[in-house]
């Protein structure tokens, strides 16, 4: 079966041509127009911000020879020729690593505890006290607000050296990170098996237990998964300001220039991280497939 198509007359045709050519065109000159004021947008910020695109041409060559600086062993050599030059601290570098992960984990564990037990009463739906919601969500936003370098920094100068200043800020920051993730988790949950609970005589604990916490474990875990994720990383920067793990010995490195002991540690960070997010993504999606079978 052939099907024909109609062609309407050059009368009828040329006016339409005329309208499509004029609306590709505003549309050309509203995507120039935005464009325009984005890139008049970057120059005053760069302006505000006194950047100098002069010194940046000029200091460019510094940033690319410090990656072929990385590449190179003391002796010249390139460092994958001698994979046993290069790593010649693993042991040690994979014992301060292991702490990194630990950091991360008791940091994460910590403050997924301590958000769930808040996002509750901050959650509009579950908790009437508009005072205490108050209170709650503006401790977590101090929690989350505050860098949890500079955390670590206080905790530091607190209790010394080592891995409890960086479990305490990642723990802190976790909080307010994840309370905040929570809440809005709860905010949207069906409401009608906690009416349920509540018209029964139910206490508002038991409204929380029985009526939210199943529909919300799901998300939550997923969640404290993505966040340990973040940890991981911000676990080994806390290690530049004392804080333990791996980016103590990482920050030693940069600063006596031992270039290949620096493209050493990065390249098991990026292989630990890479291992991760892999692992964590698949234990996610399982999580939300638990979740949407519901």
């Amino acid at each position: 079966m052939t099907r024909t198509i109609t062609v309407p007359p050059d009368a009828q045709l040329a006016p339409m041509l005329r309208a499509y050519a004029e609306s590709v065109a505003a549309r050309r000159r509203h995507f120039m127009f935005g464009l325009t004021i984005l890139a008049a947008a970057v120059a005053l910020s760069a302006v505000g911000i006194e950047i100098d695109p002069g010194l940046f041409w000029a200091k460019l060559g510094n940033f690319t020879s410090y990656f072929d600086r990385l590449l190179h062993l003391d002796t010249g050599a390139l460092v994958w020729t001698d994979p046993g030059e290069w790593f010649w601290g693993l042991r040690r570098w994979l014992r301060l690593l292991g702490e990194t992960l630990l950091m991360a984990y008791v940091g994460t564990l910590t403050g997924a505890v301590l958000a769930f037990l808040g996002c509750f009463l901050c959650s509009r739906n579950l908790m009437r006290s508009a005072v205490l919601r108050m209170v709650v969500r503006r401790l977590l936003e101090i929690c989350r607000t505050v860098p949890d370098i500079v955390f670590a920094l206080i905790f530091v100068i607190a209790f010394g050296l080592g891995a409890l200043p960086g479990v305490l800020a990642l723990a802190i920051h976790t909080t307010g990170a994840l309370g905040k993730l929570f809440a809005e988790v709860v905010e949207n949950i069906d409401m009608r098996p906690v009416d349920g609970i509540a018209a029964t005589g139910g206490s508002w604990f038991a409204q929380v237990r029985f009526g939210a916490v199943p529909q919300v474990l799901s998300n939550f875990a997923s969640y404290a998964v993505l966040r340990f994720e973040i940890n991981v990383r911000g676990a080994a920067v806390l290690g530049f300001v004392g804080a333990g793990g791996i980016g103590e010995e990482l920050i030693v490195a940069i600063r006596k220039f031992f270039y290949s002991d620096v493209s050493a540690i990065l390249l098991m960070l990026v292989v630990c991280v890479m291992l991760i997010d892999t692992l964590s993504e698949r234990l996610r999606h399982g999580l939300l497939a638990m979740e949407a079978r519901r």
